[in-house]
């Protein structure tokens, strides 16, 4: 279980260091600059935030974690994972 829980995070945090790389990379392709690319930024790193939360989905279902304690476990998990 311990693992498991191990391997997700891993999974979660290789999968936002992914992210950010493709993001830059397509706003480089695209030459954006300035506000434009913090923006396109913005909004591409939010657009790979749903994969990255199915992760932390997954183990709350496995906790069997419902209402205020699946809430607090996820809002700690994502930020756990952005830290990373």
């Amino acid at each position: 279980m311990k693992k498991l829980i191990a391997l997700l995070l891993v999974t979660f945090s290789a999968t936002a260091v992914y992210a950010a790389d493709d993001c830059a990379a397509r706003a480089a392709e695209k030459k954006l600059a300035g506000a434009a690319k913090n923006s396109f930024m913005k909004k591409c790193t939010a657009d790979a935030a749903p994969a990255e939360n199915s992760a932390c989905a997954a183990t709350a279902k496995e906790k069997k974690l419902a209402g205020a304690a699946k809430n607090s476990f996820m809002k700690k998990c994502t930020a756990d994972a952005a830290a990373k």
